[in-house]
């Protein structure tokens, strides 16, 4: 955007954003708040520097730690299978960029979001506040396998990383009827999965897209 204007480049941005919401409801996502959210976080800001040109493609970006920053429509498909009210507790197992923590401060309560890589939590904390307006969102350095028990129960928690089967720390800190969405599987395949708990602690589950994302990897970074 070299040579542009700071009201063209506003512009832009915007039009990009709408461009992208555009696409994602052609594409399934059908709730207006999950739309509503992702139109107001630029993505631009969550991408590495170097790759901001491709910020609002359609595919998978490498971040710091050997992560991603996951496709604008997986994300959003997880987030929309998520169904989050704006009285819930939310926590995310995966901070990366703070992306997807920045949208669900947009449609929850309040937000827990760990991650194991130290640089990415300090990373996300810089973005998020530069974003403003996202007082609702902690960032920990954590184990993601044990979650939060400090705020549980949560009415909703995402895993962004592949589990072979939900933590059974996470499941117990998820409240009755609250919604659990995780990737499960191998790196041969994974299925995106939606859990819901019953009273009596049983899991209804429904396979949602497939999907291929890198395993949750348990403990906590040494390093970085």
């Amino acid at each position: 955007m070299a040579g542009m204007t700071a009201s063209e480049i506003d512009e832009a941005e915007r039009t990009r954003r709408a461009e992208l919401v555009l696409g994602l409801r052609s594409r399934g996502v059908l709730h207006t708040r999950t739309l509503i959210a992702l139109e107001t976080i630029p993505r631009s800001q969550f991408a590495p520097s170097r790759l901001r040109d491709a910020a609002y493609a359609d595919r998978a970006l490498p971040i710091a730690c050997g992560q991603t920053l996951e496709s604008p429509s997986q994300i959003a498909t997880m987030v929309d299978a998520l169904g989050v009210g704006d009285l819930d507790s939310v926590l995310e197992i995966g901070t990366g960029t703070g992306y997807c923590a920045a949208i669900l401060s947009r449609l929850a309560r309040r937000v827990f979001t760990i991650d194991r890589w130290r640089t990415l939590v300090e990373n996300a904390e810089r973005r998020l506040g530069d974003l403003g307006g996202v007082g609702n969102v902690t960032a920990i350095v954590a184990d993601g396998a044990l979650g939060h028990a400090a705020h549980a129960p949560y009415e909703r928690i995402l895993i962004t990383a592949a589990v072979t089967t939900p933590p059974s720390a996470l499941l117990n800190q998820l409240k009755a009827g609250g919604v659990m969405i995780a990737p499960v599987g191998d790196g041969s395949g994974q299925r995106l999965t939606r859990f819901v708990k019953a009273r009596d602690g049983s899991l209804d589950e429904t396979t949602i897209a497939s999907v291929r994302v890198p395993p949750l990897m348990q403990g906590v970074a040494k390093a970085l």
